[in-house]
């Protein structure tokens, strides 16, 4: 290798190592070379756009000196400006987007173009209480990109299923707040109750199933699954089943970010159970009775089945579709999403609210002065604040809140949707017609027959509402400490986390009149009705108190870790350095600086 410049009879050679962003400068310059590195070190106004392939400005892309703290984020329309010398380099970046380095020249504008990377976020990954290399795992981790998780849907746990080899996941419910989907990391070979799912830990905090189903998608950073024995060796018997890390999002410096995401959607069953129609369902009942004993009276006569089929009077020969009385084809829900983050070299903030409105299939009665379907209401806050209090000392504020309110039917819509299956289409209307004879009645005349206790699942629906109301409040604290002063490589951190839970339900309902259809007189076409229950039916509603439930905990956490750093120069090759569990290596890399080595040559 040639000499790269000579001043004073000595060689100028610039090697420049990198072991986890540590550096090691080069030799300085004498004379004319060294005037001129100090001219090109001068900081200077760069400005800049970053956009992707198709062109469009990458918002949420950041902008940093390569070997500092400095940067910032882009603007909504992907410009930068920030100040750096000539020589250092900006690397470019976005989750989801290959980074870029770009050399600072004696340009004043760059247009920094990044491409898509569907393995970007593999390349780190959270592992119990640090992050590492995915290529230096050896156990079974999967991660997912918090873009891949957004869908239509309020429920985190609903996107789980079919993305991730080794997850199995069953969803028996789409009914609004009770929609959570049971999935089990592989080893679970029975689908049953008593299974416990997986450990789930956000920001480093135990939390439950409802925690990270109302978990927004904007707020993610990281998603994560341990699905191997290294779970258990990191976190005990608890992770046997496999463990769920998600990081949340925490505000970057630079200007201040507004994002805000507003959704419309509309669910409808995947598939709906076909029925037979009453007649068909009247002659097969027939044929089953005759099948196991011909000599027993039929249940239906041909005249029931005859008058049916003809569309006869409604209240003698009731043809109810249980189905379609009682459940909408269709529903509509909305979500929106607010999130605001930015901050300066002090302090970083990331602070997000969320609102879900999610309602039922359900049918509702007009003549009820309330409304039976299923609403539910769901609001989430964020609050994610980093301070540098020293140089060396970082505290994290973390401050969560989900809050539900919920309405529905007493019985639950799944229950209701059995019920409608199994009630006989044929025995009784829903409700019976009011005439002038009853016109004086306040109260809806619900069909029935016997003494009354037959199921009659309309009049279960529309009879009352149940309500509850779910809070979870999550209040953490981060204290990071570098010990540099005592040993290289030294951090102390501490993290105190506070969680609280309340629940409580009321339900509210009224207690049905049934009637049963009393003389027929086909000729005329007139008939009767008789009150099955007079003493227990009820015009007003009752109220029942349900469960309540008030859960507070308190977790402590502190750690101690040193990261040793090795760094070598050579005149070509590799330099290696280890870590805690793991190795690091960096190639030692011939820096020419052109700007230097022009001065360098002019100088003589």
């Amino acid at each position: 290798m040639k000499n790269i410049c000579t001043v004073c009879g000595k060689s100028l050679l610039v090697l420049l190592c990198t072991v986890q962003g540590a550096w090691i400068s080069p030799p300085p310059c004498r004379g004319a070379v060294r005037t001129r590195i100090e001219e090109l070190a001068q900081p200077r106004r760069v400005t800049g756009r970053v956009v992707d392939t198709a062109g469009e400005p990458v918002v949420g892309a950041t902008v940093m000196i390569e070997g500092s703290t400095s940067g910032m984020m882009v603007e909504a329309d992907g410009s930068f400006a920030l100040r750096a010398a000539e020589g250092q380099n900006l690397v470019v970046g976005m989750l989801g987007y290959e980074s870029r380095t770009v050399r600072v020249t004696d340009r004043e504008e760059y247009l920094v173009v990044l491409r898509e990377s569907a393995t970007e976020l593999e390349e780190v990954t959270v592992v119990a209480f640090s992050k590492q290399k995915k290529e230096s795992i050896i156990s079974s981790v999967s991660t997912i990109r918090p873009s891949e998780l957004k869908v239509p849907s309020s429920n985190l746990t609903t996107v789980l299923g079919g993305r991730i080899a080794g997850i199995i996941s069953q969803q028996i419910s789409g009914e609004p707040g009770r929609d959570n989907a049971d999935f089990f990391v592989r080893g679970v070979t029975t689908f049953n109750s008593n299974a416990r799912g997986p450990l789930i830990l956000i920001d480093n905090v135990e939390l439950s199933l409802n925690d990270l189903a109302r978990l927004q998608p904007d707020d993610i950073a990281s998603f994560s699954i341990l699905k191997d024995a290294t779970a258990t060796a990191l976190y005990g018997a608890r992770g046997a089943n496999g463990v769920i890390l998600v990081t949340t999002k925490e505000g970057r410096e630079g200007k201040a970010q507004l994002n805000v995401r507003f959704e419309n959607s509309f669910s409808m069953p995947t598939r709906e159970v076909e029925v037979v129609d009453p007649v068909t369902y009247m002659q097969l009942w027939n044929e089953a009775v005759a099948t196991r004993n011909p000599l027993a009276p039929r249940p239906y006569s041909d005249k029931k089945i005859e008058m049916t089929r003809r569309g006869g009077n409604a209240a003698a020969y009731p043809a109810v579709d249980w189905l379609g009385d009682m459940f909408k084809s269709y529903t509509t829900n909305q979500r929106v999403n607010l999130n605001l983050s930015g901050g300066g070299k002090v302090a970083r903030y990331y602070v997000a609210g969320s609102l879900a409105n999610d309602t039922g299939l359900m049918r509702v009665d007009e003549r009820n002065n309330f409304n039976n379907n299923i609403s539910l209401q769901s609001i989430q806050l964020r609050s994610n604040i980093n301070i540098d209090v020293t140089k060396s000392t970082e505290l994290g504020v973390r401050f969560s809140g989900t809050f539900e309110d919920y309405s529905g039917p007493i019985d639950g819509g799944s229950t209701l949707y059995k019920k409608a299956l199994v009630a006989n289409p044929v025995l009784f209307p829903k409700y019976y017609d009011k005439r002038a004879e009853e016109a004086q009645i306040d109260h809806i005349l619900f069909g029935n027959a016997g003494e009354g206790n037959y199921l009659n699942p309309y009049a279960d629906m529309v009879k009352g509402y149940k309500e509850y109301s779910r809070m979870n409040l999550v209040a953490q604290m981060e204290l990071r400490q570098r010990l540099d002063f005592l040993t290289e490589g030294l951090n102390a951190r501490a993290l105190l986390n506070t969680t609280r839970y309340s629940y409580f339900d009321v339900s509210r309902y009224y207690n049905p009149f049934y009637y049963a259809l009393g003389n027929y007189d086909q000729v005329e076409d007139t008939y009767t009705l008789a009150c099955l229950n007079p003493e227990t039916g009820t015009e007003y509603l009752n109220y029942a108190e349900g469960g309540k439930d008030i859960q507070t905990s308190t977790y402590f956490e502190a750690a101690v870790d040193v990261r040793f750093r090795v760094t070598e120069v050579f005149g070509g090759g590799d330099c290696t350095g280890a870590s805690g569990a793991g190795a690091y290596g960096c190639a030692a890399e011939l820096t020419l600086w052109a700007d230097a080595i022009e001065a360098a040559d002019e100088a003589g």
